[in-house]
This record gives C-alpha cells, structure tokens and sequence, in this order.
C-alpha cells in the first residue's frame, strides 16, 4: 500500500495493538467528555469539603485556612507558568522525549512556584498581616513546598491528558476530593486544631504520588512507540509558553480581581451574591474548556484533520452545555435558595446572565485550542487577553449605574461579542483541512 494514509493506517495499528485509544471523532469525544466530568465532580466535591468544614470548624478557622490555600493554589497557578497546557499540547508527540520533557516541566513548574511562595512569605505581613501563620519559619515552609506540591497537582492533569489517559485525571480528582474529606472528618475525631491545612495537605500528596506513578509507570512507557518527525520542537516552546502564559494571566488576573471590584463599589453583602454566581458560572467554563483539551491532544496528534476535529467538539460541547445552561437558568432561584433566601433575592439576575454567557463561551473556547495546535501566538494570546479586557471595560462602565446585573451583563456581552466576532472570520483561524491522498 503506497500512498499518503498508509503511515497513518500503521499508526493506528500500533495503537489498537497496545490497548490504547487512537485518534478521531471517537477518542476526541470519550476523551473530552471525561475530562469535562472530571471537572465537574472536582468543582462540586470541593464545595462538599468547604460545607463540611464550615459545620466543623469555627468560621475563624474556615476563614483562615480558605485564605491561606487560596493563596497557595493562585500562586502555584502562576508559578507553574502554564507548563500544563504546554505538556497537553506538546507531549502527545513527543515519543520517546516524553519522560525527560514532563521531568523538567516538573522541575521549572516546581521552582517557579516555590520561588513566588518563598517571596510572598517575605512580603506577607505587608500584604496581608492577617495571615500570622506565615510569620513563623515551619510553617512558612511547609507553606512553599505545599505550593510547589501544588504546582505538580496541576502539571499531572496536563500530562494525562496529553498522554490520552483522561480517566485517570479523573480517578485522581476523585481521589484529592475524597481523601480531604475523609482527613476532614479524621482531624475533627482527633481534635487536631489545623485540620482544614492538615486534610487538604494529605489529599494533596495521595493525589500526586497516585497520579504520578500511573504518569512514570504506565502512560509514559506507553507512549515511547508513537513517533512522529519532529519530536517536541524546543526552539517554539519557549514562545508559545509566554503568549499562552500572558493570556492565561490576563483572564486570571481580572477574573480573580472581579469581587475585590465588586467588593468596593458594591459592599461585602453584594460580592456574596457574585461569587455564587461565579462558582457555578466558572463550572459551565470549566467543563467547556475542558472538552477543549481533547481537541488540543488530538489536532497536535494529528494537524492534518485540526477542523474535522474542531467540528466534531464544537457541536458536541454545545449539545453538552445548552442544557446545562438552560437548567443553571431555569433553575437559578432554587439553587440560591440552598444557601439563603437572601442569596436568591439578591443573585438570581447575575446567575441568569453569567451563566447564558457560558454557550457563547464555548466557540471561544474552541477557538484557543486550535490556536493551540496551530502555534498561532498572536491570535492565542490575543483571544484570551482581548476577552479580559473587554470584560473588565464594560464591568467598570455597567457596574456603577445597574449593580450586579451590571457585571452579569458584562459577562455576556462580553461573551456574545467575541463568539460573533470568531463566527464571522471562521475561515480565517480554522483553516480547512489539506485533501487526503488516496
């Protein structure tokens, strides 16, 4: 058979051999959707740890501890310099560089972390001098390794995506939402006094030592057969890295600075109602974003059928979050209810708009991961920092005369405007795939 699909044709050979998911429709979607649950189960068994510890713990302690992991989960998101989403893009063709490529991504992600922690530890009581834990040398430490852990925990998901194991990102959230949990409920039958830090710790090292030797054992010796001609291509790395990094940064940085706007303009009892709004809002995005990663493992697997692919997640990720949205919706009202009626006086209206905002989202979402996969700097960093822009422009011109409705408003009109605009140059940033030699 001489003609442009027998190396293709080899290649799925040698997968089907091996026991493990080739590419196409079939494996982008399977693969898509578990790692849209595993977000979703992460989302909502993280909530579960902080009810049960508010009901345990005093709402000082709860308050405290939420802080501080706060802190060290945003800065190992920072530290870790995004390194995750460079293993997805990059380690499904990396071969048999695979092990060293995801050892230094560790590496740099880890001392990256470690370095921001070990300098907002220096900082801290001018930043925030509530956090008197941070003034003592032990647990300051355990402060910055608990970061540079972290930033592994985060690295780990990148990996498994990018070496088609989606079902273990999912055992190992499971495993990290569970076994804070159950250390939640130890610490409180042994009356230990930091239990909140002391579960949330242990879940974490159960989490990394799990995922990391299914990484190391199985999913890297695995991948050692596939090839490709180029390997991890080190001269673009560093490039795409930085523009996926200042995107990343720019959403991140509004999005986290949102309630401390809200905070001001509108009071404490206002910011309440929105980071509810947000918790579930952030959800649908997850979910969407993370039916994206498959997309990502899948077009660097295979670049000539990148708009088969998008096609095929686009459609697919909106059939999974219209009726998500539509309930987050209807439903809007009740769901606040759990937590008050005051949440549902106040809340319902910014629920509502934020999360319609999130079906748009999702050709945003498509959006960057093929740019991704194309390495197309300027349009991927472009995209992610042109939505944080756009929203932080229209929260502080609505926010002031409509409230939260305001800053709902903003969420979906920021939305809209950039699924209109990706509508309309469709052809531009998804190119149609080369034709097949037969």
């Amino acid at each position: 058979m001489r003609n442009g699909r027998a190396p293709l044709l080899r290649r799925r050979e040698r997968r089907q051999a091996d026991g493990r998911p080739g590419p196409g429709p079939g494996a982008l979607l399977r693969n898509g959707r578990i790692l849209a649950a595993s977000a979703v189960v992460a989302a909502g068994l993280g909530a579960l740890f902080w009810l049960l510890a508010a009901r345990w713990f005093s709402t000082e302690a709860v308050g405290r501890s939420y802080a501080l992991l706060s802190v060290a989960m945003l800065l190992a998101t920072l530290g870790s310099l995004n390194l995750g989403d460079v293993l997805i893009r990059f380690l499904p063709t990396a071969g048999p560089q695979g092990r060293r490529f995801v050892i230094r991504c560790y590496i740099v992600a880890a001392a990256s972390s470690a370095a921001v922690a070990a300098g907002f530890v220096l900082l801290a009581s001018h930043i925030t001098p509530g956090l008197t834990e941070l003034r003592s040398p032990l647990p300051a430490l355990l402060f910055v390794l608990a970061t540079a852990a972290y930033a592994i925990f985060v690295l780990q998901d990148g990996a498994l995506t990018g070496l088609r194991s989606p079902g273990w990102v999912l055992v190992e959230n499971l495993i990290f939402a569970l076994a804070k949990v159950v250390g939640l409920a130890v610490c409180v039958a042994l009356a230990v006094g930091a239990g909140i830090l002391v579960a949330w710790s242990a879940g974490l090292v159960l989490a990394v030592t799990v995922a990391n030797t299914v990484v190391f054992a199985r999913a890297l010796p695995a991948a050692r057969h596939t090839t490709h001609p180029h390997g991890v291509p080190r001269r673009h790395m560093a490039a795409y890295a930085a523009a996926d990094y200042a995107g990343q940064l720019g959403q991140v940085a509004v999005s986290k600075s949102l309630p401390l706007l809200v905070l001001a303009r509108l009071g404490a009892e206002q910011t309440a109602y929105y980071s509810l709004a947000y918790l579930v809002t952030d959800t649908l995005y997850q979910a969407a974003y993370s039916m994206g990663q498959s997309l990502t493992v899948e077009g660097a697997a295979e670049p000539d059928r990148l708009a088969e692919h998008a096609r095929h997640m686009l459609r697919h990720t909106a059939i999974l979050i219209a009726p998500a949205t539509a309930v987050a919706v209807a439903a809007a009202p009740w769901i606040l209810q759990l937590f008050g009626t005051d949440y549902a006086e106040g809340g319902t209206t910014v629920l509502r708009l934020m999360a319609l905002s999130a079906l748009p989202n999702v050709l945003f979402g498509i959006a960057v991961h093929v740019a991704r996969v194309r390495r197309a700097l300027l349009l991927l960093a472009g995209l992610q920092l042109a939505f944080a822009g756009l929203l932080l422009m229209l929260v502080l011109a609505l926010m002031p005369r409509y409230g939260l409705t305001g800053v709902g408003a903003a969420w979906l009109a920021t939305s809209c405007t950039i699924a209109l605009v990706l509508a309309a140059t469709y052809h531009r940033w998804l190119p149609a795939d080369p034709p097949r030699r037969t």
